[in-house]
């Protein structure tokens, strides 16, 4: 699917005015749709930048982390709600959980001890742990929003400690290779673009150090390319189950904190940042490295993403990857599914409780959904939910504000179904009968 001319000359022309207003030496920025890559727009000459050209891609690797971390727990081997002793002894902040490293809501210190982590050679796990301490908790846990890398060199020691495989080489087979993600890479592998520094007064270019950040690699190591990154988006739309379980993942995209407590418009997840933008709500995550920034922003309901970099430190591309992949939803919004008929009426004990039911006066319409082989459900025409069976005359609720609650078909002596019941609120046929 390729974008329509329209859409693609705003996303060109959004993408021209940043690099020339933001003074970066080369931008890229790619649209996804349905698993595939759309559209790319480019800017800038230093180099000419291309879908397969790399750039560092920064603090989108903790999403991998996460996702690593997601897959031990789905086989038993951790819990979320483990606390870090349990894996890394004898740390000092050992009480944090799992689940509150994945959040950034244990309050942990933002960066390791020594050298700016990001721009120095790494230290191997055993120094990283060593330069941590109960001193090292900055903000009181549970409270609020503290980003922190320094929670993802720890849980990169979690994932090496539990599976006996050094982070680097499991993130290769349990990710990278079974999703072909090919050029993305622990070190810069050619072609790569080279990050610069912008002097602000002459626009002369520094070039950045490429490290190797050792055991805080978790937190921003990778290197990949606009075709990769678009991959790795599409999975964060729609994953492939041998990777991870799709409930998992809408799992991590639950608010696990929220980092802006006045107007909400922005959260994190296990290992995702959650961005309102309207009614909508994007996933993914920023990155930046010396010399490098990416983004990274997925409207899962549409299947819609944008994924860019930029080789000058600093850049604002999140922003602009949000309105880039706002501007495609407003300009194309993705066509619902046809309504197909009923090829075979359902069952009878299906046929019994569609139609209208009442409770205090307010309608609930049922209606089946051959398709899908669920009922759906409508409180008032809009408020939707959806149950799947369970059992004879049991429905379990599957999506919607009723899902996991039970809906119970009630009969009479006869067999006649007279109710149905929904976590205790029962619904008769008539407006006027008492429930």
């Amino acid at each position: 699917m390729t974008l329509l001319p329209g859409t693609a000359r705003q996303v060109d022309l959004l993408v021209a005015q940043a690099q020339s207003t933001g003074r970066t030496p080369s931008l890229v920025m790619g649209v996804v749709r349905d698993g595939s890559l759309a559209h790319v727009a480019t800017a800038g000459g230093n180099p000419a930048a291309h879908p397969d050209l790399q750039y560092r891609i920064g603090s989108i690797s903790k999403t991998m982390t996460a996702t690593l971390a997601m897959q031990e727990r789905d086989a038993g081997r951790l819990s979320l709600d483990d606390p870090l002793e349990k894996h890394l002894p004898g740390t000092g902040v050992g009480a944090l959980t799992l689940r509150q490293l994945l959040g950034h809501a244990g309050g942990l210190q933002r960066e390791p001890e020594g050298q700016w982590w990001e721009r120095a050679e790494g230290a191997d796990l055993a120094t990283l742990l060593t330069g941590v301490d109960a001193a090292k908790i900055a903000y009181p846990p549970h409270r609020a929003y503290h980003y922190s890398n320094l929670a993802y060199g720890l849980l990169g020691g979690v994932l090496e400690r539990s599976t006996g495989t050094p982070w680097a080489e499991l993130l290769r087979r349990r990710i990278l290779d079974p999703l072909g993600l090919r050029r993305t890479t622990y070190s810069a592998t050619e072609p790569f673009a080279r990050g610069y520094v912008v002097h602000p007064w002459h626009g002369t270019l520094r070039e950045e150090p490429r490290t190797d950040t050792g055991a805080m690699a978790p937190a921003g190591q990778l290197w990949s390319t606009v075709e990769d990154l678009a991959r790795w988006a599409a999975f964060l739309a729609d994953p492939a189950p041998e990777v991870l379980a799709p409930a998992t993942l809408t799992e991590m995209c639950a608010p696990v904190v929220m980092s802006d407590l006045d107007s909400w418009t922005g959260g994190h997840g296990l290992g995702l940042e959650l961005y309102r933008d309207g009614d909508r709500v994007y996933v993914g995550h920023g990155g930046s490295m010396p010399g490098y920034v990416s983004a990274l922003a997925v409207h899962r309901p549409s299947r819609t993403a944008v994924v860019g970099y930029a080789n000058a430190y600093g850049f604002g591309i999140g922003s602009l990857g949000r309105r880039i992949l706002t501007t495609v939803l407003d300009s194309e919004p993705p066509l619902p599914p046809p309504w197909q008929p009923t090829a075979v009426a359902p069952a009878t004990g299906v046929i019994e409780v569609t139609g209208r039911w009442w409770w205090m006066g307010v309608p609930l319409d049922v209606r089946w959904d051959e398709a899908a082989g669920e009922l759906e459900v409508l409180m008032r025409g809009e408020r939707k939910n959806r149950f799947v069976a369970e059992g004879p005359d049991r429905w379990r609720g599957c999506a919607g504000p009723e899902h996991g609650e039970v809906l119970s078909v009630l009969r009479d002596d006869t067999g006649a179904v007279v109710a149905l019941d929904i976590a205790t609120f029962v619904f008769t046929r008539t407006p006027d009968q008492e429930p």
